[in-house]
């Protein structure tokens, strides 16, 4: 088997914990190793072409594979390196008899964000290479590996998302994928002295590639206007030439200023400007890392010219095997918001099901389960699912009651979002049939369930919280929760919110239970009854907020109906409530369960309203979206991501699927 290999840097540096509790004080010092570009080439002999000829690789963070100078492939997914991914690739075509050559691109990144666990010391890279079930390659020392020159740090993108990178096409490492290219004074890799690494397999599929031609492109003077029609997640692809030295600046958006230009400094607090300098050669642009954006504008220096201009567009693989409810045939508005949905679910999935594609780039439980369940129901393809449930789980060596941030050195805890996690279960359940995934995850459930139990419950209540809840999102669609919220401090008040996941869950673990012929969890009646007790207001027949305060929100209503909480009484107040505040005056995470609900309680004219609100989907339609946004409009949240996967939900509700069977 190979060994993990680096460079002379990274071989002795002990690995340090990155891992904590959300509220603990933990600074964790700049790492002074960050964005270290490695690169790793290997020539190899075959005296003959193989049948059948695999590689076995992972790196960690990321690395791009290429063979005989062809890109194959990169990867791995995100994971932990308790259970760290490895990728299988059938390389036979990229084979010919003779000399062989292998090249790596690694990035050791090395910020605490929310896209790998980074930041921690760990670089390096272990491959081998089978051919006709002979060992012909294994990582060792007599890889030979190069730092990669060309990618300055000039800035950092969303919340220590990732690097803007200069890059310069006068680097001596340009084309170091090339069979001929000349590594001969380049260093021996050196084997990790600290490896502790448990090696797994990837479940879910690698990403595929999509070559992405402008829909249009306008000069102007020095400058370049190019809309490729659409936001796509990818790189931006091009070959120039001009003056050795001089620069292109590049600027990226996902959408128009007021006078037509491109909005780099977008409204997600990613400033997509970046220069490109030239060789004197023709010359092409190289990102290693990916962007999200459909406009592009280009500002030459005199004498330059660009050609071949296209997008890369990244995603995981998507087979649409749903159909649009031929109930809603002939509806245009309806059409255009699932091919909004389906569009957004396609582009948007990676490795992993992400929130935004700019800001976070982060893989999260709680609309991550919107997210995933609306995938599946979409393609049947359950790979991306059970990978943000699997995971999931995972992050109890960090909290018993888990994280909210999966695969990631930054540690998040959202005090609703695991018990997501349960409803989830119950859905893919529906829609499978996989009972032995079920049975599998069910200890992991009350596993969890009594977690929250011994730290949070006391008289039938979680109370003393210390995890964030968000309750909803913008906050500004929170309806005035009457509730203290804060991401330092524990929630001390008994609050609706928590309670509402908190029973959903134990309901629908019983649920499970029953469809495992296992008695139930929990007696759910007495705790119901406890919480009706604590937040009915019974005159209204609405529940308010909190047990220190008489404030009601519709948000909180919302959870309580969705979830089955109240008697018919209340339901029909909370539906009246709904429709005098109307449906988006909530958002991202009361608008799925409300929908849900409307669904169980047989609304099913007031479902079709909410889902064809003008300020809704449609509204984002208006505003020119070609991916769902983080809002209902550009301009509703201070910093919207035009690129978010969550609302593409609507599709699961829009699909030909049986919705009274899934939200029973």
């Amino acid at each position: 088997m190979g060994k993990w290999i680096t460079d002379k840097e990274f071989y002795s540096i002990k690995p340090r914990n990155v891992f904590h509790k959300a509220f603990e004080k933990v600074e964790l010092r700049r790492d002074e190793h960050r964005n270290r570009h490695i690169l790793f080439r290997k020539k190899f002999l075959l005296h003959k072409k193989p049948e059948k000829c695999s590689i076995y690789i992972t790196a960690d963070d990321y690395y791009k594979l290429y063979i005989n100078g062809r890109f194959v492939g990169q990867g791995p997914a995100p994971a932990y390196h308790f259970a760290y991914e490895y990728n299988e690739i059938d390389i036979t075509e990229y084979l010919i008899e003779g000399e062989n050559v292998m090249a790596v691109h690694t990035l050791y990144q090395g910020l605490i964000n929310r896209v790998w666990v980074s930041g921690d010391n760990r670089h390096g890279l272990i491959c081998d290479i089978v051919c006709d079930g002979k060992t012909v390659v294994q990582s060792d020392e007599s890889f030979l590996t190069y730092p990669h020159t060309a990618y300055k740090e000039t800035g950092i993108y969303g919340y220590n998302t990732q690097f803007a990178e200069e890059y310069n096409s006068n680097s001596n490492e340009v084309n170091f994928f090339a069979p001929d290219f000349d590594d001969s004074h380049w260093d021996n890799a050196y084997v990790r002295n600290y490896i502790d690494y448990t090696l797994v397999p990837q479940k879910t599929k690698m990403l595929v590639f999509d070559e992405i031609k402008p829909c249009k492109i306008v000069s102007n003077g020095n400058k370049i206007f190019i809309d490729f029609g659409s936001c796509y997640a990818g790189y931006l692809n091009l070959k120039a030439e001009g003056n050795m030295y001089s620069c292109i600046t590049v600027r990226c958006g996902q959408e128009l200023n007021a006078d037509g230009t491109v909005r780099f400094n977008m409204r997600s607090g990613c400033k997509y400007e970046e220069n490109w300098i030239l060789s004197g050669n023709t010359d092409t642009l190289d990102w290693f890392d990916y962007k999200s954006f459909r406009y592009v504008e280009l500002i030459l220096p005199v004498g330059a010219e660009v050609f071949d201009v296209h997008l890369i567009a990244r995603h995981y693989p998507f087979e649409l095997e749903a159909r649009l409810n031929p109930k809603f045939a002939g509806n245009e508005e309806l059409q255009k918001i699932w091919n909004l949905c389906v569009n957004t679910q396609k582009f948007g999935v990676q490795e992993v099901i992400q929130d935004c594609l700019e800001r976070e780039k982060g893989f999260y439980v709680g609309d991550g389960c919107y997210t995933a369940i609306t995938h599946y129901a979409l393609t049947g393809d359950s790979s991306i699912l059970k990978k943000l449930v699997d995971d999931a789980f995972k992050t109890d060596f960090i909290s018993d009651t888990l994280v909210t941030c999966l695969d990631c050195s930054y540690m998040q805890e959202i005090a609703e979002f695991p018990l997501y996690i349960i409803p989830l279960l119950l859905w893919y359940y529906r829609l499978s049939g996989d009972k032995k995934y079920l049975a599998e995850k069910y200890p992991q459930i009350i596993k969890l369930l009594n977690a929250y139990k011994k730290n949070y419950e006391k008289d039938g209540l979680l109370q003393n919280v210390d995890k964030w809840c968000v309750v909803e999102w913008p906050q500004n669609f929170r309806d005035g929760y009457d509730v203290p919220l804060s991401q330092e401090e524990p929630t001390i008040e008994p609050h609706i919110a928590i309670n509402a996941f908190y029973l959903n869950g134990i309901i629908n673990a019983n649920k499970i239970a029953i469809i495992l012929g296992l008695p139930k969890y929990r007696e759910e009646k007495p705790l119901v009854d406890i919480f009706n007790n604590a937040f009915l207001n019974r005159n209204k027949h609405l529940y308010k907020d909190s047990t220190v305060t008489e404030h009601i929100s519709l948000i909180g209503n919302i959870y309580t109906y969705a979830f089955g909480l109240c008697g018919d009484e209340e339901s029909a107040a909370i539906e009246e409530f709904v429709e005098e505040k109307g449906f988006t005056t909530v958002a991202l995470f009361g608008a799925f369960p409300l929908l849900c609900g409307l669904i169980a309680n047989g609304k099913k004219e007031m479902f079709l309203k909410c889902l064809s609100d003008d300020s809704a989907w449609l509204r984002m339609l208006k505003e020119d979206a070609t991916t769902t946004f983080e809002s209902w409009g550009r301009d509703l949240k201070f910093n919207t991501s035009l690129f978010h996967l969550t609302f593409s939900y609507a599709a699961l509700f829009l699909a030909d699927i049986d919705l009274e069977g899934l939200f029973s």
